[in-house]
């Protein structure tokens, strides 16, 4: 619904500062001028841009990532503002409409053509509107010029050739006002609250692009139509393609489409504000029970001009590194033995063109909000009172120019969106488009201008002080003291003398050598797809797959042996901290001096339990490949443990169980396990104090033996040598001493059974009263047959549509109904077919039926030929582009030599994808989709909420 622009703030900022960017304001009859020809920039000239005598403009821009694809985004410069009062969720509604027919394209026929072209609705045709744009977007899944038309001639309908029949409104209706339904949570009325505090006289807080009940229940075809031709001009649109195409090429088509396309002058847009810059003072309380703890301290200010020129990336380099900095500082307390909160931040936002807002967000404990916005003010004062070290900056510059060299090294294999989110950026904020070679230029030029005073001067001159400010709390109890207790800490934060702080000494890194090298005992590589595949004397595998579909990156994964093996009936939570091991750092270094220590260097430190091993995963480049494969045996061999993980892992579980029914899904996905297993402890959810009762200590005990000894699959893909990787292995991984040759089998810990009890469950939530969850569930069968997984994956493609058609389409009673066919590879016996649909609370008992209706029609009749079609060509298109990325890479290369049979199916897998029959998904729904079968989930609110 909004966009952000938030200039180098931590992740904590991110949800406490969702504030709208500025866009472009253009004047009723004015014609836009492109941002790079009022800017000393040099404009990447690979792009190809251009106007119509109509006044709409193109941007196109060849590109072979992955190759054979494109993607193509029509941009209507109108969204939620450019609606009048009586029109509010006009701007959203005419986007939905859009896919409901048109001169040329019957109603409901628009989506089926895409289908039929192999695009997945949602996944590949998808659309989206702000308080300032409207944005369709295809993405192709080949490059061919029939379907490259059909994009274009479908923008062209949505342009200027919408039919806005009055039944079909009456429809979506209930498809939007299930969307408005579906978004009611209480994150989102915690933003709203937050935006009328800081904002209330803003205009834009009556556009939000879903609008309000009343305006959308009123609207009609011609309502929606008027706002339609108001704002979709020529003038107020721009097409954008990007892919494997020539330019030139695309560039005439669009001529062709497009000129004979005239309307009015865009309407002027209303000013977003006002926001007042002298409204110190205030102070406000929001209080839900789902909420953790956060105070906000904030001034409002006038709008910063600043175009998009070389000097001001120049400032914009500086304020980013000294936010950088002040955070850094907050993030070091967090991460202490006894942190004073979970996270704090500082930056700057701005709102539209209209204002900007200085912010200090403190993220902390139940009960801890003081002792918090204590420690956060003290760093935020400290900094402008003693200014920055060189230190300090040279570790921000160390990390931006990594991020920056990094750019320039991948930028000939930069995908598809970047090209189009760049595009974006033009049109939304009037950033130039240039190159990551010519940035990384510009940014060694200025190295001499980043000193510490010049950091400090420019944060200074865009943070508002914050004096007297607008204080804000959020959580699940009121601050005792209330207003008068908030405005009380923040006077005796800012009276609190200050001691400057000394610098500690930065450590090298401790974990270089592992030992002698180890060797190699095996080498072959596999034919059908080239995956070098290794055995190491110490019973490493090791598997490799070169590629140069993205240059300077490296994608590592390995897999430790254990994972969610090691959760039984009796300690169900033994694998429960392990997400929260990074944080404990290694032996040697704790995790905040990990982060000084290999700042300037692209690595990752994660681990994850899966459901069969512990995945430690990571994105590197060719230079720094030797220090991610040192970073990750270290994690194996000497694991920190450190109380700071602890600390964070309670804090997030309290969090979790203070919200563990706030909506309908948490609800049902924290309930449904144990559903579905009858309580089987390995699988549902334990009481509170059994998730308090976890420690390091004990994680330890449940784990080392694993990381020390447990079976080890290495996999690589990406741009490197392969030898010159086998000699990294060698002395890193490889040098490990022995481990177990092969995966354990777990025998016992793999029986996983589906509840015999299939009578009606209903669960509830503490959410809105006419929010509504229904989830229909039979079980079915693993992933050990392969032509059966397929079966039943193209079962749940053919359900989705049916399911879709039905519930969305034709009775308009939800936004997003979903089925998923999954079938375990780990659990013998394990699979499911589920439906789910979120829906108003009057219409659970119309939406089963028409639920179990679509299973009737899978059981009763063979699947309709057109269906199938539209089912399948998506699933052959996703595998025809699969192995164009490294992503896709790695799922085969993963466990490519303890699952060797993984590659055999998906070599197999068109085919047999082609080959299945609508006969077949008929004795596939016969078999296993009974409706006396089924297991139905019902979430209604709490009647006691």
């Amino acid at each position: 619904m909004h966009r952000l622009k938030l200039l180098a703030l931590s992740a904590v900022l991110a949800l406490a500062l969702q504030l709208p960017v500025p866009a472009l304001a253009q004047a009723g009859g004015e014609e836009a001028a492109w941002a790079f020809e009022e800017s000393d920039l040099p404009l990447d000239k690979d792009y190809l841009f251009g106007r119509l005598d109509n006044g709409m403009r193109y941007v196109v821009r060849h590109n072979a990532t992955p190759a054979g694809t494109g993607m193509v985004q029509l941009f209507i410069d109108a969204g939620s503002l450019s609606e009048r009062d009586n029109e509010r969720g006009y701007a959203h509604f005419v986007e939905h409409m859009a896919f409901n027919g048109s001169a040329n394209v019957p109603e409901g026929e628009m989506i089926k053509l895409l289908e039929r072209e192999g695009l997945a609705f949602g996944a590949d045709t998808n659309a989206s509107t702000d308080f300032e744009q409207t944005i369709y977007k295809l993405d192709l899944p080949r490059n061919d010029e029939t379907l490259l038309d059909t994009a274009l001639f479908l923008m062209r309908e949505t342009a200027s050739h919408l039919t806005f029949d009055d039944a079909a409104v009456d429809r979506e209706k209930g498809v939007v006002l299930s969307e408005r339904r579906v978004r009611d949570s209480y994150a989102f009325r915690n933003l709203l609250d937050g935006w009328e505090f800081l904002y209330p006289d803003a205009h834009f807080r009556q556009r939000l692009a879903i609008g309000t009940i009343e305006s959308l229940q009123q609207a009609t075809g011609d309502s929606l139509r008027g706002f339609w031709e108001r704002n979709y001009v020529p003038q107020n649109a721009t097409l954008i393609v990007v892919g494997d195409f020539d330019p030139k090429q695309v560039e005439a088509r669009i001529v062709a489409r497009f000129s004979d396309w005239n309307g009015p002058e865009a309407p002027a847009v209303p000013d977003a504000g006002p926001v007042a810059a002298d409204d110190p003072g205030r102070t406000d309380i929001h209080i839900d029970t789902a909420l953790s703890e956060q105070v906000t301290i904030a001034r409002n200010g006038p709008a910063i001009d600043r175009p998009d020129t070389v000097a001001n990336r120049q400032q914009n380099v500086l304020r980013q590194i000294g936010y950088g900095i002040v955070n850094r500082r907050m993030a070091r307390l967090a991460r202490g033995e006894n942190p004073p909160y979970r996270s704090a931040g500082l930056g700057n936002s701005e709102v539209f063109d209209t204002a900007r807002t200085t912010n200090l967000v403190v993220n902390a404990g139940d009960g801890e909000w003081r002792e918090g916005l204590l420690a956060a003010a003290r760093e935020y004062r400290r900094a402008l009172e003693f200014g920055f070290t060189e230190a300090e900056v040279s570790e921000q510059v160390a990390s931006l120019r990594n991020a920056i060299e990094n750019a320039a090294a991948g930028a000939a294999t930069r995908p598809n969106r970047t090209f189009v989110n760049a595009t974006i950026l033009l049109l939304t904020e009037g950033q130039v488009p240039t190159t990551p070679e010519s940035g990384l230029e510009r940014f060694e030029d200025m190295v001499p201008l980043i000193t510490p005073a010049n950091v400090m001067a420019a944060i200074e001159d865009e943070l508002l002080p914050l004096t007297d400010p607008l204080i804000r709390f959020e959580g699940r109890t009121a601050p005792k003291g209330g207003a008068e207790a908030l405005r009380a800490a923040w006077a005796e934060a800012m009276a609190e003398p200050l001691v400057a702080e000394e610098a500690g000494e930065l450590a090298e890194f401790a974990y270089t050598d592992f030992g002698p090298p180890g060797f190699v005992q095996s080498y072959l590589i596999e034919p059908e797809f080239g995956i070098h595949m290794l055995h190491f004397a110490n019973g490493l595998r090791l598997n490799l797959k070169p590629t140069d579909l993205q240059q300077d990156r490296i994608s590592v994964r390995l897999n430790v042996d254990g994972g969610q093996m090691l959760n039984s009936k009796d300690n169900p939570l033994a694998t429960g901290m392990v997400d929260s091991l990074p944080v404990g750092g290694l032996g040697k270094h704790s995790y905040d001096e990990l982060q000084t220590i290999l700042a300037g260097r692209s690595v990752g430190m994660g681990i994850s339990a899966d459901d069969e091993s512990f995945v430690l995963g990571a994105t590197t480049t060719p230079r720094d490949l030797e220090l991610q494969l040192q970073l990750m045996t270290a994690t194996l061999t000497d694991p920190g443990y450190r109380p700071q993980g602890e600390v964070q892992y309670r804090r997030n579980v309290a969090n979790f169980f203070a919200r563990l029914t706030a909506t309908p899904n948490a609800a049902l996905g924290n309930a449904l396990g144990g559903i579905l297993s009858d309580d089987d402890p390995r699988f549902t959810l334990r009481p509170k104090e059994d998730y308090d009762a976890l420690s390091f200590a004990r994680l330890r005990e449940d784990i080392s033996d694993r990381l020390a000894r447990g079976a080890l699959e290495l996999a690589l893909v990406g741009d490197f040598d392969p030898e010159q990787a086998i000699a990294l292995v060698a002395r890193t991984l490889g040098a490990l001493p022995a481990r177990e040759a092969a995966f354990r089998p777990y025998d016992d810990n793999r029986q996983r059974s589906f509840t015999a009890d299939r009578s009606l469950r209903v669960l509830h939530h503490d959410g809105e009263a006419d929010q509504a969850l229904l989830r229909l569930t039979w079980p079915t069968t693993d992933d050990s047959e392969p032509l059966e997984s397929i079966r039943l994956g193209l079962l749940g493609e053919v359900a989705q549509l049916l399911l879709t058609d039905t519930l969305r389409e034709k009775l308009g009673q939800t936004y997003s109904p979903s089925v998923s066919a999954s079938q375990s590879r780990t659990y013998p016996g394990w699979g499911l077919f589920t439906l789910v649909a979120a829906v108003d609370t009057a219409d659970v008992e119309a939406s089963r039926a028409a639920m179990l209706d679509v299973i009737e029609q899978l059981r009763s009749t063979p699947v309709d030929a057109d269906v199938l079609l539209r089912a399948r060509r998506p699933v052959l298109e996703r595998y025809e582009n699969r192995l164009k990325t490294n992503g896709g890479w790695m799922a085969l290369v993963d466990r490519a030599q303890s699952e060797p049979e993984q590659l055999e199916r998906f070599a197999s897998a068109r085919e047999r994808i082609g080959a299945v029959t609508a006969e077949e998904l008929q004795a596939l729904a016969q078999q296993y989709l009974d409706p006396a079968k089924v297991l139905e989930i019902r979430v209604l609110p709490n009647e006691n909420r």
